[in-house]
């Protein structure tokens, strides 16, 4: 269930560093080197997010971003560069491009893009929310609002419900307190914090297989949680 991202990017050393930290950051990596192979990796498959070089082999990464987004795709683009024009900068955002990060970069700032990226859009094209959710013995149907557990319903508070779908729809982002209370209570002044730990802690003792060590909502010290199912 980690959110799925299609990296295009032709320099090997670059491929490895980043695919080694976004996967260490919860996300399912597909590398592509060319073009040719990034059109047949997006014929298969639905991603969460695309890390597109706008150089690349067999052509440029604008033309794949134009042609996405002429037939409907909306799958958010982040366009990854040497090129710091601020041409080529407007071309790709007005193609449909959703950001733009110029070579060199910090990993840091990559990571809060991707992130932000990933929230744009759910996976599947275009813009479809899947119906199903399943993450070890735990599966969600949205479309009826239920939750089992091996096959057996799995009784929730609505609020909790609405938790556990937050962040199983944004799996694989850092979400703080502050959006959590804001997204899932729809709290506009932020009351004190402890309320979502004492709710993630009521959640992880329904889901988790062992609630003390969570192998789902991961606690993310300093800045909130994060689902990894």
């Amino acid at each position: 269930m980690a959110a799925a991202i299609l990296l295009v990017e032709d320099e090997p050393g670059l491929v490895l560093t980043l695919t080694d930290r976004l996967e260490a950051e919860g996300y399912d990596v597909t590398p592509a080197s060319d073009l040719l192979t990034a059109r047949a990796k997006l014929a298969e498959h639905a991603y969460d997010g695309l890390i597109l070089d706008v150089m690349l082999p067999g052509g440029s990464g604008l033309d794949l971003c134009r042609d996405l987004r002429a037939k409907g795709d909306e799958t958010p683009i982040l366009f990854l560069t040497a090129r710091a024009e601020l041409a080529d900068k407007v071309v790709g955002l007005k193609l449909g491009g959703d950001d733009y990060l110029t070579k060199p970069f910090e990993m840091m700032e990559l990571l809060a893009r991707v992130e932000a990226l990933v929230r744009r859009s759910p996976r599947g094209s275009p813009g479809a929310r899947p119906e199903r959710f399943e993450f070890g013995e735990i599966a969600i149907d949205l479309r009826r609002a239920e939750v089992t557990r091996h096959g057996e319903p799995l009784e929730l508070s609505a609020l909790e419900y609405k938790l556990l779908r937050y962040f199983v729809e944004h799996r694989g982002a850092v979400l703080s307190r502050e959006e959590l209370l804001s997204e899932v209570w729809g709290y506009q002044q932020t009351p004190h914090s402890r309320t979502v730990d004492v709710h993630v802690s009521g959640l992880r003792q329904k889901i988790e297989p062992t609630p003390a060590r969570p192998d789902y909502i991961v606690t993310v010290h300093g800045l909130g949680y994060k689902f990894v199912g």
